[in-house]
Parts: C-alpha cells; structure tokens; sequence
C-alpha cells in the first residue's frame, strides 16, 4: 500500500471516529487503565515534500495539546516508576505514561520546556552508542542517501533492483521499497546495504548521530533534570528478535549496567529498538526481566489493561504520529478504539 494512501485511510478512520463520537461511547471498555505513550522527535517543522521519516516527529505545539488533551480526557500523568502499581491496584483515575525513545537533542531543546511548564514527568530512553557519537540512525541515513541520490541500485534477495529517485515521489517509492524490503530480512544485511548506499551518497552516518544526539554530559545534566526517568534503549539499537540470545542479552543487559555507571543511578525502565513483534519478542522479554528491569516497552500498538501486570516486559505503546498532527487523531488514540480494533478485542498482545 502506498504510504501516502495508507496515512489518508488513518486519517480518515480518525475523522470517523470523532464524527460517530464513538470514541466517547466505547472509551470505558478501550482505554482500560492507562496508556504509555511514544515519542521520538519533537522540534519545529520544516517543510519538504520527502520526508519519509516524518511520523517520528511531532511539534512543541502538538506536544502542548497532546498534554492538554491527556487533562481535559481526564489522565493523571504518571512516571514509569508508577505503573507497575497503578496496574495492580484497584481501578483508579486513568492514567499516562511519557516516553521519548533514541536519546534525541531535540527533547531537550524543544520538549523539555512544554513539559517542563506541564510539570509532566517523562522517561527518555537512551541508546549508548548514540551517547556515544558511534550508533548509527539508519533509517535516517537512508532517507538522506536516497534525497542525495537520483537513481539507486540495490541487489536484494539475489534481485537487482534499479530505482529512478529524481523526484520527490519518485523518492518517496524509492525509500518505501528499500526501507520495506531491507526491514524484512536479517538486519545485517539491512545495515551494510544502508551503509554502502550512504557512502555512494556521501552521507557521514557518525556526523548524523552526534548531530542529533544527545552526548553523554547532556544526558547526565537531563537526568538531574526533575520529573525525568532515564531508561535503556540498548548499545546499539538492534532489532533483538533477529539477533542470537547471547548478543541480545548482552545489549540489554549491558546498557542497564553502563547507564547506571556513567549516571550513578539505578535503570529500572528499558524500551525494545523497533519494538514490534519482528523485533521483540517472548525470549527478549524473559531478558528484559532477567536483567533486572523493572518495566519494558514494546511499540505494540495498545493500551493497558490489568491482565499487563503480569506482562510488565511486554508493554504496548501508543506511538504519537507525525503524520496525525490533530485533534481527532489525538481523542481516537486516547480513547484506545483504534487499539480494541487492531487487536480483535484482545488486551493483551505478548506472543
């Protein structure tokens, strides 16, 4: 399905929703206990017709009205630290959880200040090697090689795929294809493919991850920060599910340990790179507890129910998407239908 196609059909599903007003009639049964939200970037738009990556970035001011919303739908802002017992206590006010995922500067320069002036606690999960300067954000690499870029040749599968990238629609297929195609094998292969159309492009991978990360003395002056949770994102941002066990138990457990040497402070919340079930799954999970931590975060779409507190390494997230920038969208997702009706009525999703 095209993407742009795919983000008019939400959209629409969202105006249907707030017109039917049945994210009002059915909230009761969808919302359930609370939702953790999902955040990546947060900063100022500006404009570009390619922007493949754009359902990652939202604006400070959508940021305002997502906590403004969250109030007037009647959700008490929680810190991670809380819902482990909020999920096993008796019914209570709904509530939400923040959480920025990557290790962003951009949180700090542009969503700290609204959360800040909501007095809303927040959880950045960090990557190390991106704190590092050496993570690579390759989703990000590849979009710039495919905007520098005005054909691509890939081979994948033993196919020669040859691609016209001169326009911007012609880019948008373009990175769809690739990005979709790449997601679907093992992640080695993804990231040398990546890199080697990056260097055919002239794009600096480590320029862009120091560019846009936080380095290891602002996440410390973060940490400090009132009202913000550290978590870990891994060493380096792997796909777990597709990695053997040794080294998917090494990047969980060894980002907790350098996080809390580096911070001087225990790390009891974790969040699965990618988070899907391609990414994370029942063997991750068991690492993630193994580990010590106390909740981990999936991007499996969703919101919580008393049964996910016996599933505290497998929470669903609500990703707040870019491309849905409204109030529609915004009243939908926090009312959870989208959710029941994703999952055929299922509250839990952990296989």
């Amino acid at each position: 399905m095209d993407p742009a196609f795919r983000h008019r059909l939400f959209a629409a599903g969202f105006r249907a929703i707030s017109a039917t007003r049945a994210d009002r009639w059915l909230a009761p049964a969808a919302r359930g206990r609370g939702v953790v939200l999902m955040f990546h970037h947060v900063r100022p738009w500006v404009e570009r017709a390619f922007a493949p990556n754009r359902l990652l970035e939202i604006t400070p001011a959508f940021l305002d009205r997502v906590l403004v919303g969250l109030r007037r739908e009647g959700y008490e802002i929680v810190p991670l630290d809380a819902v482990p017992d909020r999920l096993a206590g008796p019914g209570q006010t709904p509530f939400a959880a923040l959480t920025f995922d990557d290790g962003y500067r951009d949180n700090v320069e542009y969503a700290l200040p609204v959360l800040r002036r909501h007095g809303a606690p927040w959880t950045m999960f960090v990557t190390t090697g991106f704190a590092d300067g050496t993570g690579r954000l390759w989703w990000l690499e590849l979009e710039e090689a495919v905007r520098r870029l005005d054909r691509i040749e890939v081979a994948i599968d033993d196919e020669q795929i040859a691609l016209n990238s001169s326009t911007e629609r012609e880019k948008a297929r373009a990175f769809d294809q690739i990005y979709r195609r790449l997601r679907a094998g093992p992640e080695g292969r993804l990231r040398a493919m990546i890199s080697r159309l990056a260097a055919q492009a002239g794009v600096d991978g480590a320029a862009l991850t120091r560019g846009l990360c936080l380095d290891w003395d602002e996440v410390a002056q973060l940490a400090a920060e009132p009202g913000v949770t550290i978590g870990a994102h891994t060493l380096t941002h792997r796909m777990l599910a597709k990695h053997p066990e040794a080294a998917a138990r090494d990047e969980i457990a060894s980002s907790r340990r350098i996080l809390a040497e580096r911070l001087g402070r225990p790390i009891r919340h974790f969040a699965y790179p990618v988070g899907d079930p391609t990414s994370a799954g029942p063997r991750d999970f068991a690492l993630a507890a193994e580990a010590g931590f106390a909740t981990a975060c999936t991007t499996r779409p969703g919101h919580l129910f008393p049964e996910h507190r016996d599933h505290l390494h497998a929470l669903p997230r609500v990703s707040i998407n870019g491309h849905h920038q409204t109030d529609a969208a915004l009243d939908a997702l926090l009312s959870g239908l989208p959710f029941l009706l994703w999952n055929r009525g299922r509250r839990l999703n952990v296989a």
